[in-house]
This record gives C-alpha cells, structure tokens and sequence, in this order.
C-alpha cells in the first residue's frame, strides 16, 4: 500500500472560505439581518457583518456589493431602490411632457404592484409601524438609499428649468430648489417620502376602497402635480424666513 501522508505537527491547516457557496452567502445574510435589526442600517457595517459570519469582509463585497445591496438582500426586496430611482430619474428617463412627479408616481406604483416587491416592502413598513429598531433602520435605510437620489432628481430638474426658461420663470425658480441649500432640498425629497409611504399605506394596507380601487395612471395624475410642486415648486424648508 501506498502511505498516506500525514499532516505536519504544529503546521495549522490553511483556512478558507465555508463549505458551499449557498452556505456562506446565508451565514452573511442571517449575520446581516442580526446587525441591521441591533444597529440600524447607519451602524452596521460590512466588517461588523462579516466578523459575525466568520468570514472576510472582502468576500460579503464579493457576493453582495455595497451595504445598499446586502440590506436589499438580507431583506429580500427583489430591486435596490437606489438603482431603480436613479434610472428613473436619468435625464431622458421619462417621456416628454410628463412631469418629474408624476414620472416618480407611476415609477414608485409600477414596482409596488408587483406581488414580489409589495410583500417584502410592506413587511418593512407593517414592522416599522410596530418597532422602534425596525423605524430607525427603515428611516436609515430611506434617508441614505432613496431621499438622496429624489433629491438630487429635485436639483437637476430645478437647474434644467432655470436654464430653459426666460428670466421671469428663473426668479420664480429661486424660491424653488435652484434657490435651496442641501437641508431644502432634503426637506422636498422628505416630504414626498411621507406622501408615498402614505399612498402605499392607504393602498395597500389600509386598503382605503377609493384609493385601492384607482388605477396607477389614476393615480399618477391625481398625486403627480402635488409630488412635482413638493420636490420643485415653491416649497419654504424649516428655517427659511417667511
């Protein structure tokens, strides 16, 4: 027979990744969702995350990408928001005549009616309703992954109409995002959320028959004009003088 070789004393085994790629990616995600839920999104990091799991912060980047993405995946939403906001919100992103509003409208409502999406978001709201963690890594979430994009939206569009516009619209527009700082247009992008996240409330979990009932396009024309007057009509941010 053939020896075997034997393992050298003293020589320790080289380590490597777990057994299973399947398995490593659900130890990232359970050790995700445990940081997510004890740190909310802004304290959970990439390195809390994979020391939790055993594994290099290096291989969570691999198989997951940013923070976005691992929360998007350890929460199972199908879509990372961000991605989805700022292709929607590209210049030449809409069609002509249709305003950033209602754009933003039937965008937001063509995801929600997808079974796939609806059920794992509205888990996330049912949940922020009930627990304080799960509000704070929500609102987290929100502030970093989705007002942010909203709000440059705001800027880009204020800066494109003062460019088009004679001088008269131009005026008008300083008292528009064009004229805002960063806590203005943070305050816009804020106060459309809060109409979102009420219209998928009454929609959705509320069911409230009216709403429940109109079709997207309904919708979007109804909402729209209030959601373009939020994020670049003449809106005054707390600490603005009167």
């Amino acid at each position: 027979m053939t020896p075997q070789p034997q393992a050298q004393p003293g020589r320790a085994r080289r380590a490597g990744r777990r057994a299973g790629q399947s398995g490593t990616r659900e130890a990232i995600l359970a050790a995700a969702r445990a940081q997510f839920a004890d740190r909310g999104y802004d304290g959970a990091t990439i390195r809390a995350i994979a020391a939790a799991a055993g594994v290099d912060p290096a291989l969570v980047h691999h198989f997951h990408g940013s923070k976005e993405q691992l929360f998007t995946a350890a929460m199972r939403l199908p879509v990372v928001p961000s991605e989805v906001l700022t292709a929607a919100l590209a210049p030449g992103g809409r069609d002509p005549g249709t305003s950033l509003g209602e754009h933003l409208v039937r965008t937001v409502l063509g995801l929600w009616e997808s079974e796939e999406v609806r059920g794992p978001f509205l888990g996330l709201l049912r949940s922020a309703v009930t627990s304080e963690q799960a509000a704070v890594m929500l609102r987290e979430f929100l502030t970093e992954a989705i007002l942010g994009p909203v709000a440059a939206a705001a800027a880009a569009e204020a800066r494109a109409a003062g460019e088009a516009g004679s001088a008269a619209p131009a005026a008008a527009g300083a008292a528009g995002p064009a004229g805002q700082g960063q806590a203005g247009l943070e305050f816009r992008a804020a106060i459309a959320a809060s109409q979102m996240l009420g219209l998928a409330l009454t929609r959705y979990v509320l069911a409230l028959g009216p709403v429940a009932a109109a079709t997207p396009d309904d919708l979007a024309a109804a909402i729209g004009p209030t959601l373009e007057r939020y994020l670049t009509g003449d809106v005054r941010a707390p600490g603005e003088g009167g």
